[in-house]
């Protein structure tokens, strides 16, 4: 590859092109899943409800962001189209995914999900 093409990217990631996109996905989303979450994000101060919603009987093809927008800095549960559903304290939204803080079952922690993936959810 012939980096004298690419004026502005250092040497050392040629040899690293991986950390290359990583570093770029940091400066686009901080805060994604395993780093903390952009400052200003206050994490619940309690559990969920203990309660878990009833499911929708009408399950969309798709997520849009504008319909899961009321659901902003709320109690949320969602049903993903794989594995276990689970509460979402949703504190940011964007085009295609949504990011808040997740129940454990023992503590909150950043997590974020392409909206794709979510086959259904329901804010309290």
């Amino acid at each position: 590859m012939d980096i004298s093409i690419i004026p502005d990217i250092p040497k050392t990631y040629v040899k690293q092109p991986f950390r290359l996109v990583f570093d770029l996905k940091l400066q686009q989303f901080p805060g994604f899943p395993g780093f903390p979450p952009r400052p200003g994000f206050q994490v619940p101060s309690g559990p969920p409800p203990s309660t878990i919603p009833a499911r929708p009987a009408i399950v969309p093809l798709a997520v849009d962001p504008g319909s899961i927008r009321f659901c902003l800095f709320r109690f949320t549960f969602i049903w993903p189209r794989r594995g276990q559903p689970f509460w979402l304290f949703p504190v940011t939204l964007g085009r295609r995914s949504i990011a808040g803080f997740r129940w454990t079952g023992f503590s909150w922690v950043f997590f974020g999900i392409d909206l794709n993936q979510i086959e259904s959810f329901q804010c309290v």
